[in-house]
């Protein structure tokens, strides 16, 4: 299983402290010495030493430098590490190479990962400031949308590598998406122009990747389990003191459970940690921890955030929802959005749906939605873990799209643009797969069958409860008792209660 590759190994002992230091691929300049952490560059037969690289920060995934796997009948190895950060967040880019020599990369994208190649196009790439956040262009003949334009830099690295941006230097990353074409077998696509330093003085490093499950890679040597060092992740939370651990592998921030402070990882633990402190706590109504089974697969709850909207047009128009983030080691992170109409359950789309002229509907997939929601939403409240720098008072412009009971959603910021697809789900499932059937009413919401099942009669229970529901509502506006900031609720009749796409700012595939 790719353990072996036809590509002659070299090994030189290491300039700072005389460690073996091995390159496998032939196409590495760079390597990281896993004793000294000297940074060393090849240079025919010789390495010289260049720098000393700063120490990871421990993500605690499942991959780890020798663990191999296959992709489209492809044998690879992951040889280097790379962990970079921009205002959407810190990820980490694993290096590979194939059973042919060449180069490739597994990197983190939205909670999932993505295999990506070197690509060679055909036409010269203009400079990052060209490309206009939600533009389209076309690359080779296939379309992109550009979904994020970030100024990136590298933390540290581990291993062989085929490239080294400086430490710490801020250089421009540009990310186009496509929706792919079914009819065509053409998955999404992730087109990823670098403007870091490049192999041959060549001003842009372009890859192509397509998202993958760690299952499908067929991976082996991967760690067991995404777990905790109880000793290095455990601290003093910084604004009451109170002892915080870490449990969720790839956590960038953090509630503390006994101020709410927000506090920042970033930068890792034993560093210096930023807490924000968080007034008037939400409760959720599914506990943080819990573990459920939804489509076949078990998922826990490890963080939770209330969000309110508001009418572009109408400020005075405010509802609020819910999101409850469930993490699986090997499938990454979904959402399970609690709205005042239902239930959903989506996921952050790899591919970029294609907005139509006017906004109106977005096809995915050759699927097309029809636009049923635009507004504002922020973030009023957080708790748990998430592997995105989520904060109370993060904003984004959103649209609710839908086609029968599937959804998309679009959010965006000033520097990316995140789509989510999923279904409604029903309460009564969602009560079954956390074992809640006890509280089934305290989940129960407006997510009835849909009118044409219900015949005469039952329509008519609909209507006698919408009306009931209107004059409740009105009375509840006028006496100031639901706040938005913390309930899921608004002030007048509303179909949606808030973001489909469950998804805030999780920070791009680079």
């Amino acid at each position: 299983m790719a353990q072996d590759s036809p590509q002659r190994a070299y090994r030189a002992a290491c300039p700072g402290c005389g460690a073996p230091v091995q390159f496998r691929s032939a196409q590495s300049t760079h390597a990281v010495c896993e004793y000294c952490q000297s940074t060393v560059v090849r240079q025919g037969e010789v390495l010289a030493r260049v720098g000393k690289m700063a120490e990871l920060f421990d993500d605690h995934s499942l991959l780890q430098l020798g663990a191999s796997g296959k992709f489209g009948g492809m044998g690879f190895v992951l040889v280097g590490r790379l962990q970079y950060k921009s205002a959407n967040g810190v990820w980490t880019e694993w290096e590979a190479v194939q059973d042919d020599g060449q180069p490739a990369s597994l990197s983190e994208d939205n909670g999932a990962y993505v295999y990506a190649r070197p690509r060679q196009v055909q036409r010269d790439i203009p400079s990052a400031e060209r490309f206009r956040l939600g533009a389209t262009t076309a690359i080779d003949g296939r379309s992109y949308t550009v979904t994020s334009n970030a100024e990136v830099q590298l933390l540290s690295a581990q291993g062989e590598l085929p490239r080294l941006p400086p430490l710490g230097t801020p250089f421009p990353m540009v990310e186009l998406r496509s929706q792919g074409d079914t009819t065509a077998g053409q998955p999404p696509g992730v087109l990823t122009l670098d403007y870091g330093p490049t192999l041959g003085g060549q001003p842009v490093a372009v890859s192509l990747g397509t998202s993958v499950l760690l299952d499908d890679l067929q991976m082996v040597g991967i760690k067991a389990e995404s777990a905790k060092d109880e000793k290095g992740r455990q601290f003093s939370c910084p604004a009451c003191g109170a002892p915080v651990s870490v449990d969720l592998g790839s956590t960038r921030r953090l509630t503390c459970a006994s101020c709410h402070s927000l506090i920042d990882l970033g930068t890792g633990v034993g560093a210096e940690v930023v807490a924000a402190r968080q007034t008037e706590p939400v409760e959720p109504v599914i506990a943080l921890g819990k573990v459920g089974k939804l489509q076949g697969q078990s998922w826990q709850i490890v963080g939770f955030q209330h969000r309110m909207g508001t009418e572009p047009d109408d400020p005075d128009e405010q509802f609020g929802w819910s999101e409850y983030l469930l993490y699986n080691a090997k499938r990454g992170f979904q959402f399970l959005v609690d709205a005042e109409d239902g239930w959903s359950l989506v996921k952050p789309t790899t591919g970029s749906p294609v907005l139509a002229k006017g906004g109106g509907s977005a096809s995915y997939l050759g699927t097309t939605y029809q636009l049923q929601y635009a507004y504002r939403a922020e973030t009023t409240y957080v708790a748990g873990e998430f592997y995105w720098p989520v904060e109370r008072g993060h904003k984004t412009f959103n649209r609710d799209f839908a086609h029968g009971n599937n959804l998309l959603s679009q959010e965006e910021t000033a520097k990316e643009i995140t789509w989510s697809s999923g279904a409604k789900m029903r309460a009564e499932t969602v009560a079954a797969a956390f074992g809640l059937k006890d509280q089934q009413a305290l989940l129960a919401r407006a997510d009835a069958m849909p009118t044409s099942q219900l015949g005469f009669k039952g329509l008519l229970m609909v209507i006698v409860l919408l009306v009931v529901i209107v004059l409740l509502l009105s009375w509840l506006s006028k006496d100031d008792e639901c706040d938005p900031r913390v309930q899921n609720c608004s002030t007048s009749v509303r179909s949606s209660g808030g973001s489909w796409g469950g998804y805030s700012s999780g920070g791009s595939h680079k």
